[in-house]
């Protein structure tokens, strides 16, 4: 009788919902369909017979050419909805067509949702097979258009691009006829916010001009660019072999996020690390992975001690073997109030050093005393014996930690010992919040 009354009740519930959802204004249950995939919106034409035709209403149109049974139902489906009301505005198109797009006409799709007012454009093709038909001109002039997202595409050249209102923008896997039609794309979008970039040009390519007044977020992958971007506010890239990309505005921007990419037995020659080195004086926030530690801080100990004094915030990889550098970069950083650590496997095992190395401070750091707040230590292997010693050090000297937040492996009995250890461990900080994960 329990389970009954529990499920008339949850039933009830489903109901009153469903009903208060239907008595909406039909504007409204379009925006709400608005927000969930084409295939899930008509779904919803089984409710009801007002829910059956709403989904036709919807200004979007997102679609995978794989979830038909065959090809020709795909395209049978997009003509149809596009041309069953072609004077009503369409805000979103996004499809993922599979390789047998050679068989629809992507050029007419695109060209008839640009002129009913588009703002949001996401396409991506199977990169297995490259697309053959490359948008109109009348994309590059969309005067609505605030974000683009094409994947696995090939664009035209043009000599003119006008999109006035476009703040993202975001090429994967893109192939140009002519490469200055990149450079058009950035010069051509007054209020462009985001670009994404990745992997679109060869290696011996020309450099890519990215000029912005208004650029606030660049994301690029392994090619040369020279960004000249007073408002950048975050630069996520990835260095393979040499450090291709160099930012001539004079400004600080707020974030620097590098990958590097490891070969094994490389070194990095002292050019770019000055250069790297550079940047990262440059920010406020800096993400690194462990690839290029080592060089950064047999660089620093050979000539001044560099001071990272616009450095708050630090999210970086080490390796065990690394980790001897750490009392150096703190003592670099005067300002840093959030540290987050991760201890990762080398990635080749001839640099790791047979003992664990000991993190020996000789002095207490000045960020320790007047601006670290946070710590986030994180370790995804076992066996470093200096970790206890290590957060046995930040508790005892750290002035101001509001929270220290561990996130360790151990074996539930290693991690009973830890802690005993850790409950009797002094903290300079008595509001320090410690948390165990």
């Amino acid at each position: 009788m329990v389970g009954r009354k529990k499920k008339t009740k949850i039933c009830e519930n489903v109901s009153t919902l469903e009903d208060s959802i239907s008595q909406l204004p039909e504007h409204l249950i379009s925006e709400i369909l608005f927000h969930l995939s084409t295939k899930d919106a008509v779904r919803t034409s089984v409710l009801s017979t007002k829910w059956r035709y709403l989904w036709q209403q919807v200004p979007g149109l997102d679609l995978d050419s794989y979830a038909f049974s065959n090809f020709y139902k795909f395209v049978s489906f997009v003509d149809r909805f596009l041309y069953s009301n072609n004077e009503s505005c369409i805000r979103k198109l996004q499809l993922y067509i599979g390789h047998h797009h050679g068989m629809c006409d992507i050029s007419s799709w695109i060209d008839d949702v640009a002129r009913r007012r588009i703002q949001h454009i996401d396409l991506s093709f199977d990169i297995s097979y490259r697309l053959d038909k490359i948008p109109p001109l009348r994309l590059y002039i969309c005067e609505t258009l605030v974000h683009l997202r094409l994947f696995g595409a090939t664009l035209v050249d043009v000599e003119f691009v006008a999109l006035p209102c476009l703040k993202i923008l975001h090429l994967d896997l893109v192939r140009y006829l002519n490469e200055s039609t990149l450079e058009k794309l950035i010069s051509g979008s007054p209020v462009l916010e985001d670009l994404t970039i990745y992997r679109y040009l060869a290696y011996n390519a020309k450099v890519l001009q990215v000029r912005s007044k208004t650029v606030k977020r660049i994301h690029i992958d392994d090619f040369k660019v020279v960004i000249d971007a007073p408002l950048l506010q975050r630069l996520r890239t990835k260095i393979y072999e040499t450090k291709k990309f160099e930012i001539i505005n004079l400004g600080f921007f707020t974030k620097l996020d590098i990958h590097l990419v490891f070969r094994r037995h490389r070194t990095y020659n002292s050019s770019m690390i000055h250069d790297i080195i550079t940047d990262i004086s440059r920010v406020r926030e800096l993400v690194i992975n462990n690839g290029i530690w080592k060089d950064i801080f047999l660089y620093l100990k050979s000539g001044p001690v560099q001071q990272f004094r616009n450095l708050s915030s630090l999210n970086a990889e080490f390796t065990k073997s690394d980790l001897e550098f750490l009392p150096l970069i703190l003592e670099s950083c005067p300002k840093l109030e959030s540290l987050t650590l991760e201890v990762v496997k080398v990635q080749s095992m001839r640099r790791e050093k047979k003992i664990d190395p000991k993190v020996v401070f000789s002095t207490v750091p000045q960020c320790l005393v007047s601006s670290l707040k946070f710590v986030e230590l994180k370790r995804s292997i076992s066996g470093y014996e200096g970790e206890r010693e290590l957060i046995r050090y930040l508790l005892k000297n750290s002035t101001v930690l509001k929270k220290l937040r561990l996130d360790l492996y151990y074996s539930q009995r290693a991690m009973n010992v830890f802690l005993k250890e850790l409950v009797a461990m002094p903290k300079c900080s008595t509001g320090c919040e410690v948390l165990v994960l």
